[in-house]
């Protein structure tokens, strides 16, 4: 069996008996779940990478423990079949136990999909070994892409993070284990046997970095702190937020190859009325860098791969990827009625940038634009579960529409 099977395996038995031993410690009262709010949202959407969509994008939020002393603990989920045959389903939570003692955060996926790739790095010079062509032999060049390059495959990830609140600070710190498994892989517009080839930037790099292209996995530990302050985990009016984790994924427990990667994140978010508080700015900014070693092409920074999958709003999921990646977002938000919170609405902008080192691009030589508008509807007002509406535009023509549950950041 594979190793990284068996680690999980084992994490799972280890997970089950910690929460075990959590709720034995407690009066029967503290396992009651308060406030429950849940929203069934139907998923009926288009786009070109996966035809007519269908399916339900189920989410929750609930306290653990009194309001007073206990965060709001949220999860979003989807249900998603296709007319393209493609199957996604995917489970995201983060859960605070009683007065906060405990913060987990969950990011579960399996899909049976197909996502375009553009390369690596940010800008018109991202694509360009590929559009130029790649020399596979001394002085022989590949045939030029210059369309985004499809793929099909099946994608499996377990993501869970369990963090110790630190005394009666808001900090708090942990480990985590992280999975994530391509197989089946299907590059669309690589073909080997004409003269010349045609060759992807997947290929192309697998290839060079010795990995499978038709599979790989990426199996690792993680170390992790956080600092949150924010009045409501879902929908934020004061407070900050910062997230340091770094990966260790080595091949005694499944990786393909050895690595370190680390993700830095910091939201904010800033007042403008007394009066009222739905009245801000918010900000989001985050890294993800390849820190040391080789990862596989799939598992590289990209945009659009955090925890909830909300960065990037205008472009496709991972349109901008690389060894490193830079992100960050700036949301005006603001009501509409002068004194009731049921509707709202935002305006916001984000840039991207990421490096490729084989095409000598590094990170802020190329930054990728988006900016948007969007409306709120407040479905649970004591929990702030909003309906999020949004459309927006990019760099290259690139636009999106997006409906979620619960704010972006």
């Amino acid at each position: 069996m594979n190793r990284a099977v068996l680690f999980l395996l084992g994490f799972g038995v280890f997970w089950t008996g910690f929460l075990k031993a959590q709720e034995s410690t407690k009066s029967d009262t503290t396992k009651l779940i308060q406030e429950l709010s849940f929203v069934p949202l139907p998923v009926i959407a288009a786009n070109p990478a996966n035809g007519v969509m269908y399916g339900l994008a189920p989410s929750a939020t609930w306290l653990l423990g009194p309001a007073s002393t206990t965060s709001r603990s949220s999860m979003v989920s989807s249900i998603i079949y296709t007319t393209k045959k493609q199957l996604i389903l995917t489970l995201k939570s983060g859960v605070f136990t009683k007065n906060d003692q405990w913060m987990l955060m969950g990011d579960w996926r399996y899909f049976v999909t197909s996502q375009p790739t553009y390369g690596l790095g940010t800008g018109p010079q991202s694509a360009r070994l590929v559009s130029d062509g790649l020399e596979y032999d001394d002085g022989d060049f590949s045939t030029g892409i210059d369309e985004a390059q499809m793929m099909e495959f099946n994608f499996l990830r377990f993501h869970e993070t369990a963090m110790r609140r630190i005394d009666d600070t808001r900090f708090f710190a942990g480990i985590g284990y992280h999975l994530d498994v391509h197989s089946k892989i299907e590059d669309q517009l690589l073909n080997l046997d004409t003269v010349p080839p045609t060759i992807t930037s997947h290929y192309a790099y697998s290839e060079d970095r010795g990995f499978d292209a038709n599979g790989y996995t990426l199996s690792g530990i993680s170390v992790n702190g956080l600092y949150d302050t924010r009045d409501n985990t879902i929908n934020a009016y004061t407070g900050r937020y910062a997230f340091l984790s770094f990966r260790v994924n080595p091949e005694f427990i499944g990786s393909d190859k050895n690595s370190t990667m680390l993700w830095a994140e910091y939201r904010d978010y800033f007042g403008l009325s007394e009066n009222r508080p739905r009245h801000l700015i918010a900000v989001w900014a985050y890294g993800n860098f390849v820190t040391s070693g080789d990862v596989p092409y799939m598992d590289l920074p990209a945009v659009g791969w955090d925890q909830y999958g909300r960065s990037g709003r205008a472009y496709p999921q991972g349109r901008f990827r690389g060894e490193n990646v830079m992100y960050g977002e700036v949301e005006y938000r603001l009501p509409l009625q002068s004194d009731k919170d049921t509707f709202g609405a935002v305006i916001f902008a984000n840039a991207t940038t990421a490096s490729n080192s084989d095409a000598n691009i590094g990170l802020f030589e190329y930054v990728e634009p988006g900016v948007g508008i969007g409306w709120r509807i407040m479905l649970n007002k004591n929990a702030r579960t909003n309906l999020t509406i949004d459309y927006a535009w990019g760099a290259y023509g690139a636009q999106g529409f997006y409906l979620n549950v619960n704010e972006t950041f």
